[in-house]
């Protein structure tokens, strides 16, 4: 029998904010987080570096994509991490190397306040990576990578208590860019 909606939705008010504040990156660890009704419960202690990138320009994407398949009986959540790092640096560019052959967990801020979980099942993969120099004075210079990751079930938001032992093992080694 088919699963059925359990609730429905009013409108929301005119008080949201679109865009990304951070993206914390967390080299994989099989079960990085307990998800308990779509909330990160709690982290793994396996998980013990958590990288901190600070977005504040525009530009900084996180989309999910939720396909199901009839025919094949299965549904699939693609999550797309699109980020922007000004200002090209070879710190940064051995950095995204590392994270090119990783399969990192993300985890994003928004501008709301709300953590999400991408890549909780296998991680994500650095699907796009351009150094761009920019043309004009005025052109982006600065890196621009997409991850992506195809879980079964949407990103869970980290309640509390996860959001705070997520902050007590952000590192202190940060770049300068």
């Amino acid at each position: 029998m088919p699963s059925l909606a359990t609730a429905g939705r009013k409108h929301c008010a005119k008080d949201t904010l679109g865009g990304n504040k951070a993206a914390f990156f967390i080299n994989f660890v099989d079960d990085s987080f307990t998800v308990v009704d779509g909330e990160a419960t709690a982290i793994n202690v396996a998980v013990t570096d958590v990288f901190k990138y600070e977005l504040l320009n525009d530009g900084n994407i996180f989309d999910q994509n939720i396909v199901s398949d009839f025919n094949a009986g299965t549904t699939t959540n693609t999550q797309t991490i699109t980020l922007l790092f000004p200002k090209l640096d070879k710190d940064t560019a051995l950095q995204v190397d590392l994270l090119a052959k990783g399969r990192p967990v993300i985890v994003m801020q928004d501008r709301q306040g709300k953590y999400r979980v991408a890549g909780i099942l296998d991680g994500c993969d650095l699907t796009g990576s351009t150094l761009s120099s920019g043309g004009a004075k005025a052109d982006f210079n600065g890196f621009n990578l997409t991850f992506t990751a195809t879980d079964q079930n949407s990103a869970p938001t980290l309640t509390a208590d996860t959001l705070t032992a997520l902050l007590a093992l952000v590192s202190e080694n940060q770049i300068e860019a």
